[in-house]
């Protein structure tokens, strides 16, 4: 699977059970708006910060993607990476009201690499991987 698809799948991976703890957490609509915002924010940083920490560079979409982050030397990210490449470069993305992130989209089009801002900031990439043969040989 192409990895241009794999924020699309992370998205419909994590919808489903993150709308299952929002709706045991905040009661559905009984919370305040304010309240929704801060599980949802919990919600969506624990994934996209705290699960490719712990899990190698992978969320469950890059893993079916067989795709993963990695730090430039080919180490496997901590958590200030993460909070750099996902965290800041999401306020980034925010405040420039999407032109970074069309710049992002053509660095990614244009750059060998496949970088972008995001990488630049954090100083990752993301490699082709395939973590089920890794573990078969094993």
């Amino acid at each position: 699977m192409d990895k241009t698809w794999r924020p699309l799948l992370d998205g419909l991976i994590l919808a489903i059970p993150a709308a299952i703890i929002y709706f045991l957490i905040t009661g559905g609509e009984r919370g305040s708006a304010s309240e929704r915002d801060v599980v949802k924010n919990i919600l969506t940083i624990g994934y996209t910060v705290l699960v490719p920490v712990f899990w190698n560079g992978r969320t469950i979409g890059k893993r079916i993607c067989k795709i993963r982050i990695q730090k430039l030397d080919g180490t496997s990210p901590g958590i200030g990476t993460m909070i750099i490449r996902n965290g800041l470069c999401s306020l980034l993305y925010s405040y420039t009201y999407g032109i970074a992130i069309l710049i992002s989209i053509v660095m990614v089009v244009v750059r060998k690499d496949k970088r972008a801002i995001h990488d630049f900031a954090a100083g990752t990439e993301v490699v082709y991987d395939d973590p089920w043969a890794i573990e078969n040989q094993a």
